[in-house]
């Protein structure tokens, strides 16, 4: 697919980085490394947060699944790939983003592994690909010549539009035709009722309130292509989980069962323990979008598949990023899940 603005490389952004850290080897966690000397694991988890949402993380902080380990808050990411991106780079200690993205970061040489999924699609949360009612596209090859808005480039959305193309007999030059435009997701409605972009990605509470408001048809959704299933891994640092193994596992049986939480606890409460950790916080965020919560989105209390990074082996191939067969272990690993141990 053409891209429409250039964007530097996630990848090529982490290897300088890890390149300018030091010299030959991966960055030391900065935390990690004094815990170690002194015996003890990292107690304190630097990460990104994302405005008016919580994440699974600070979720299992409130529920009190992280024991005595302690999140701190350095700011909210831009995307997926740019959380990564920090962790791998020894800014934060974790970060998430699509498989896609991660196994990206893995091939350029990053020292992260995934531990475990934290964000996914089902029947009630998923991600839609929009136009306009009246709209001429009814179809894939109506794509072709046209732009259709992505929150980022090289990610999920990529990925799906990539696959769902290719699944309905597109060539890889059909393909390449169709533009794909980064846009803020608060301003992809307006720009597809404006006309300013022919189709574009909606989930969430902003696919609710534009399909609520009419006027879009809904061209398909990647829980139609693809079922139940997880989108992107929480990753960490290859020298922090071998430093502090304990606290690896603490801090990923914790976010598997807060995932498990709010998916077996009902709806309404989830959403009141959302608004009491906004209000708690005090960074001066809005509660008014939680209301549209569904459900975690999450299969399986966040155990990671092999089929979580090859249902992507095309599209990675054909992006130049896996070259040939894909071996999903080199990505992710399920051993500090303690829920994934129990079937």
């Amino acid at each position: 697919m053409k891209l429409q603005l250039p964007l530097l490389s996630v990848a090529a952004a982490v290897v300088l980085a890890l390149t300018v850290s030091g010299c030959g080897g991966s960055a030391e966690a900065g935390q990690g490394g004094q815990a170690n000397q002194a015996g003890t694991e990292v107690k304190e988890l630097r990460y990104q947060g994302s405005a008016n949402n919580v994440t699974f993380p600070e979720l299992a902080a409130d529920l009190g699944y992280l024991g005595d380990l302690k999140l701190n808050w350095v700011g909210n990411t831009t995307s997926g790939p740019q959380d990564i991106q920090s962790a791998a780079t020894n800014q934060t200690d974790f970060g998430g983003a699509f498989s896609g993205a991660v196994v990206k970061l893995i091939e350029a040489g990053a020292p992260v592994k995934g531990v475990v999924n934290y964000y996914g699609s089902d029947e009630k949360t998923f991600s839609g690909y929009y136009v306009k009612a009246e709209s001429d596209i009814k179809g894939p090859k109506d794509l072709i010549g046209k732009k259709i808005a992505v929150n980022t480039l090289g990610a999920h959305h990529e990925a799906v539009i990539n696959t769902w193309l290719t699944k309905n007999g597109l060539s890889q030059d059909e393909i390449k035709q169709v533009q794909l435009v980064p846009l803020a997701p608060n301003d992809t409605e307006e720009a597809i009722r404006r006309g300013q972009v022919d189709a574009g990605t909606l989930g969430g509470v902003l696919q609710d309130r534009a399909v609520e408001a009419g006027g879009l048809r809904s061209l398909f959704s990647d829980v139609q292509l693809f079922g139940n299933f997880a989108g992107g891994q929480i990753v960490l640092r290859n020298d922090f989980i071998e430093k502090n193994p304990n606290t690896t596992r603490t801090f990923t049986t914790g976010v598997a069962k807060a995932i498990k939480w709010a998916a077996e606890t009902p709806r309404e409460e989830v959403i009141a323990r959302f608004t009491k950790i906004i209000e708690s916080r005090g960074r001066n965020e809005s509660t008014a979008n939680l209301k549209f919560w569904k459900s975690p989105g999450v299969p399986n209390a966040g155990v990671i598949k092999d089929e979580d990074f090859t249902r992507w082996e095309a599209w990675l191939n054909s992006s130049g990023i896996v070259k040939g067969k894909l071996t999903a272990s080199k990505y992710y690993t399920n051993d500090f899940n303690d829920l994934a141990k129990k079937g």
